[in-house]
């Protein structure tokens, strides 16, 4: 059988083998690039912050909306990061890094845009389902933080809670394996967006236990920067993509490949 295009061109980027712990160094070395280059980072995570209280603000009455758009909002996190990781990418080969540097990766480009459009779709789906069992399915109306605790979390009488998670898992596990490595991958090489995405599938079928430790821990920071009502996420974020950035230098190998200028 004929094999596609696509994943001939994803064979070229070989997968290295990395110790369950790595992560950690990832987190270490963001944290690194972020002291090196701050105000791109935290102009990054201002941003997003703001958008999140504009969010909460607009939707405050209607929180079985927010819930679903708040967890949305870590499925379309990795394209809106694209700047800090061409600011990691700067800093690595020991070029001027700056906020110019981060705009400049947000020239408009095909293949980055068609990526962002699927991210967004997922997000928007997520959102819409989200509401969807909570407005049809919760024992009483959702309106607060607290009727979400008590209708949906802490209903020992209705699996809904149960139910939403599971779904968002079902709907992020693919999403997370679609991107981990796939948009660092766009920014840096020449490869079509399928290729980038069968990469990065690649990528967590060979590491299942330290992707598994990574989606945890950036699943576990973001929470913790939106739980301190949204002003951690000013540093999370920026911290959590230059991560990500290193993630990707570290499981993929591109020596030989074309780089994007």
């Amino acid at each position: 059988m004929r094999e596609s295009p696509a994943l001939i061109e994803s064979r070229a980027f070989g997968v290295r083998h990395i110790p369950l712990l790595r992560p950690l160094g990832w987190l270490a070395r963001g944290w690194r690039d972020l002291v090196r280059c701050p105000l791109p980072g935290l102009l990054h995570g201002l941003a997003l912050a703001l958008f999140g209280a504009a969010l909460a603000v607009l939707a405050h009455d209607h929180f079985w909306l927010l819930s679903g758009a708040f967890t949305g909002f870590l499925l379309v996190a990795p394209v809106l990061a694209t700047g800090l990781y061409a600011v990691s990418r700067a800093l690595e080969k020991g070029q001027r890094a700056d906020l110019s540097v981060a705009l400049a990766a947000w020239k408009p480009e095909g293949r980055l845009m068609v990526f962002g459009l699927l991210l967004a779709f997922a997000g928007t789906g997520w959102v819409l389902t989200s509401a969807s069992l909570v407005t049809g399915f919760a024992a009483a109306p959702v309106t607060t933080p607290l009727d979400f605790l008590k209708v949906v979390v802490l209903n020992d009488h209705s699996p809904l809670f149960q139910i939403w998670l599971l779904m968002g898992a079902f709907l992020a596990a693919p999403v997370f394996a679609s991107s981990v490595v796939a948009i660092p991958l766009l920014l840096d090489r020449q490869v079509s967006v399928l290729a980038a995405v069968l990469t990065s599938w690649r990528v967590v079928q060979a590491h299942p236990l330290p992707m598994a430790l990574w989606a945890a821990l950036l699943m576990a920071l973001t929470v913790l920067g939106m739980a301190t009502a949204l002003v951690g996420l000013v540093v999370i974020a920026p911290w959590l993509a230059h991560a990500s950035w290193h993630a990707y230098r570290d499981l993929i190998s591109t020596s030989g490949l074309e780089e994007r200028p």
